[in-house]
């Protein structure tokens, strides 16, 4: 097994943060996420990868101070954690999560919480496995997200969604709206390019909200805030892939997304 590292300050500028490390097209969103982490390094956020070029990491820190509506008092909040290729089934994710706990438990907290699909969600943490891991459904939402907790002490109140999630209040349901922020290393190039790009293509309207601040991103009306499309008020994804014209047509059909002849050519 590839030893396991944590990016901090002190080594962040020299190493990589696993999504991104080639596509040139994306550069400076990477830097961008870089510098996402660097300013959450203050709030105690965690940033776990193999000591390899490979997509194998775990972020969490304090829920309270989570870029997600959720309501989660003294727990940590799991975001990305992604193991990809061959070193799946390898154990790298169950030692991920052990640390993850490990650090809960020596800091006094509850557990972990994190979100997720209630199905898989892309950009999101894989739900079954989760669940074989202990991680217990606390709330569903009609979107399809789910809260998922792993509790250290179990008479701790159950996290929540705040209700922004549950209001349905988009800013404007004519059309698209992408709400993101960057938390994710492809967001930034492919919302203010790819998705301005396809939108344009198909005469769509389109609005786009950036969650800039832990503020925002704690009040959006999507628990998905590294990315997510909606269409006249509906939840359609978290494939950030749909904001390119090669895709977006095939995504909207698979999520049953007819666009109306009103906004078409």
């Amino acid at each position: 097994m590839e030893n396991i590292i944590t990016l901090n300050q002190a080594n962040i500028d020299k190493e990589h943060i696993c999504c991104a490390i080639s596509d040139k097209k994306c550069k400076d969103s990477y830097e961008l996420k870089k510098n996402w982490l660097k300013k959450e390094f203050d709030n105690e956020y965690v940033f776990r990868r193999i000591d390899a070029r490979a997509k194998v990491f775990i972020e969490y820190g304090p829920a309270e101070k989570g870029w997600v509506p959720i309501e989660a008092a003294n727990y940590l909040l799991v975001n990305c954690f992604w193991v990809s290729g061959q070193y799946k089934g390898k154990g790298y994710g169950k030692e991920l999560v052990r640390l993850a706990l490990k650090d809960a438990e020596s800091q006094g907290k509850n557990g972990l919480v994190t979100v997720v699909g209630t199905k898989k969600f892309h950009f999101m943490s894989d739900t079954k496995w989760l669940l074989k891991q202990g991680f217990e459904t606390i709330e569903e939402l009609p979107s399809g997200f789910s809260l998922l907790v792993k509790k250290i002490n179990s008479r701790a109140d159950n996290p929540k969604f705040k209700d922004s999630v549950k209001s349905n209040n988009i800013i404007d349901k004519n059309g698209l709206v992408v709400y993101y922020s960057n938390r994710c290393p492809f967001s930034e190039y492919h919302v203010r390019n790819s998705m301005v790009e396809t939108a344009n293509k198909r005469n769509l309207p389109l609005q786009i909200i950036k969650l800039d601040s832990m503020e925002l991103a704690q009040t959006a009306p999507t628990p998905a805030t590294i990315f997510s499309l909606f269409y006249n008020g509906k939840f359609i994804t978290t494939d950030i892939s749909v904001c390119m014209d090669s895709r977006f047509d095939k995504v909207m059909e698979k999520n049953n997304t007819k666009l109306t002849s009103k906004y078409v050519l």
